[in-house]
């Protein structure tokens, strides 16, 4: 795969997706995903907490991940990447991302977290912007550099 520069070259290309504007999606992707579960979870529990076991593994681990693995492998992106205009595709093809390999992206962001968010502070020095979990499921998360290219149509030339 030849890695996506900052335009120049034959027209429009790709760009990989740092630290910073990344941290912006996943602030996005917090505040829609609360204005979504909330309400439910309110109306289920009587409170914005879940009073039980079940119901908090279901609301605060289950449905995000559902959520977000859905939106990876339908859409390219949650609502804080298309904000960006980003994808996050497989970082060989630059194909959307399968089910497995996006469900194996969102378990790596725990491993991503664990010794003391290491793993996604590593985007802000990788050269491709991959974090652990970016890593562990062969993706990368690119937008386009020039106005030309249709948010449909992103793809990785090899």
């Amino acid at each position: 795969m030849s890695a996506p520069g900052r335009g120049g070259g034959d027209g429009p290309g790709l760009e990989y997706v740092g630290f910073w504007p990344r941290v912006g999606a996943a602030v996005i992707d917090t505040v829609v995903l609360l204005l979504a579960l909330s309400p439910v979870v309110y109306v289920m529990f009587g409170s914005f907490n879940p009073s039980n076991r079940l119901g908090d593994l279901v609301f605060n681990v289950v449905l995000p991940c559902a959520i977000t693995v859905f939106l990876w492998v339908r859409y390219g992106g949650t609502p804080g990447k298309y904000a960006l205009s980003a994808r996050v595709v497989d970082a060989d093809s630059g194909e959307p991302l399968t089910t497995g390999r996006a469900l194996l992206r969102y378990v790596g962001y725990y491993l991503s977290i664990a010794p003391l968010f290491i793993g996604l502070l590593w985007v802000a020095f990788d050269r491709r912007k991959q974090g652990w979990h970016d890593k562990i499921a062969n993706s990368v998360v690119v937008r386009p550099t020039g106005d030309q290219v249709p948010r449909s149509s992103i793809t990785i030339r090899r």
